[in-house]
């Protein structure tokens, strides 16, 4: 892992020889001439040690120490004084140095106390990244459902949980890829690292490759400053590719030069950088198809394609609607300091008669909305929103009539989400981001399927 140093001193050449000396160990240098300007590059530059001088014009060392104590509590300082006093070192180490340094130093000294300076910040910073982890998805210990096409999942992931395979997840947009990609993470050997996920249809095709594998300052236009790319931020964890299907034939190639050879080149940077990285891809698109309409490389199909896992539609786990909501209802009303029982037979089978298009995100807000107006401990079947049984009264709970099939399924399919693309439309007021929130989609994916579909919102909306 590289790590960014700042060195403060207000003599040049001190600098020069502590970067020097530093960079060997393949620690990226910064510095600065006085306490005022170390503030500023702290608040742009991410830093893992502060090696500062105690005595300098301005803003002198322990001026600076009690700033950055204030404003980056767990960044470590180490001090370096001339003045090398026991009151000194003692004095700074109250006021929360991480340890000091007398000049002149022993360049052996000084390599010892950064390693265990810089030791101590990746602790933290791992503490830090595994507490919002788990604050974030306390429920990805327990993937709920126990339909037999979702024990099928849960197999697959405790099959392939110990293992460095690439694994893509297929499904509809909503059934919750992500959160099992979090569990193949959290359970398996790369538990203690990093999990990294990218929506590669939310960044903008332009941006994408540097978010992916970083770029070196100047390498292009607002490249003020290098930046380290999604695979190196993944080092040693899990990278996780949402929306697979959706990035652009141009990086393909990039990506799957990364995998196979497990090497990177940020934008602007001709050195590689070798990257140990587990990936998990998710799509909604059938990526075959995409291979046969020249949108998708077919060598980085079978690539990625090394362990599927299909998840099912929320419709086709019935059985596992009524534990979901139970789920989401406890959760939620905890949240809202509130505390449900359980839901009404009504309105549980209202739930289960319906088809759920957006799959578990959809029930997921569904449930949050319940949550919001019931009144009582139980949630009714009043308590639910009014499209569940508007879909049930129409027909539109159910894909296919009893008795019929239907005689070109990709039209029907088609007729079907063009159906819920302009109920969202007319729902949202014509607002495609909203509308495309509603059904569970990104804002690309709701973009590619107006186009698709010939659907002109001008048209629609009132």
């Amino acid at each position: 892992m590289t790590h960014n140093v700042l060195v403060v001193d207000d003599e040049p050449k001190l600098c020069d020889l502590l970067a020097s000396a530093l960079s060997q160990n393949g620690i990226v240098v910064f510095t600065a001439g006085n306490g005022l300007h170390a503030l500023k590059v702290l608040e742009c530059e991410d830093i893992d040690l502060v090696i500062s001088d105690w005595r300098m014009p301005g803003m002198d060392g322990p001026q600076l120490l009690a700033e950055i104590k204030n404003r980056f509590p767990q960044l470590p300082v180490i001090v370096m004084t001339a003045y090398s006093t026991v009151k000194n070192a003692v004095q700074s180490m109250r006021n929360g140095a991480f340890d000091y340094i007398a000049k002149p130093f022993d360049i052996d000294e000084l390599d010892i106390t950064v390693s265990k300076a810089l030791q101590f910040r990746d602790i933290l910073k791992d503490n830090q990244r595994m507490r919002a982890e788990l604050d974030e998805h306390r429920q990805i210990d327990s993937l709920i459902g126990d339909s037999p096409s979702f024990r099928r999942v849960l197999q697959a992931v405790d099959s392939v949980r110990e293992s460095n395979a690439t694994i893509l997840l297929t499904g509809e947009s909503g059934t919750g890829k992500e959160m099992v990609a979090r569990a193949i993470h959290t359970h398996g050997n790369r538990a203690d690292k990093p999990f990294v996920a990218v929506n590669c249809a939310a960044i903008p095709e332009g941006l994408l490759e540097s978010e992916m594998f970083g770029h070196r300052k100047g390498a292009f236009t607002g490249a003020v400053a290098d930046r380290v790319g999604r695979f190196q931020q993944a080092d040693k964890g899990t990278l996780f590719l949402d929306e697979i299907g959706e990035m652009p034939l141009a990086l393909q190639a990039k990506i799957l030069r990364a995998l196979q050879e497990r090497v990177i080149e940020p934008v602007g940077d001709p050195r590689e950088r070798k990257v140990d990285v587990r990936v998990i891809a998710a799509t909604n698109k059938n990526l075959l198809d995409a291979v046969a309409n020249k949108e998708f490389r077919e060598d980085l199909y079978y690539r990625l394609n090394v362990f599927p896992i299909p998840l099912p539609a929320l419709r086709e786990r019935v059985e596992d609607i009524a534990p979901l909501a139970r789920h989401f209802a406890h959760t939620l009303g905890a949240a809202a300091g509130k505390r449900f029982s359980g839901f009404s037979a009504q309105a549980l089978q209202a739930m289960a008669r319906y088809s759920w298009p957006g799959n578990i995100r959809e029930l997921q807000n569904c449930v949050e909305r319940a949550t919001i107006v019931a009144s009582g401990t139980v949630i009714e079947e009043e308590d639910l929103p009014a499209y569940l049984f508007a879909a049930s009264a129409d027909g539109g709970g159910t894909l296919i009539a009893e008795g019929s099939v239907p005689a070109d399924l990709e039209a029907a399919l088609a007729e079907v989400e063009k159906t819920y693309i302009l109920a969202a439309l007319a729902q949202s007021n014509g607002v495609q981001a909203a509308a495309a929130q509603l059904i569970g989609i990104s804002e690309r994916s709701f973009w590619y399927r107006l186009k698709k579909l010939g659907i002109h919102v001008d048209k629609i909306v009132r």
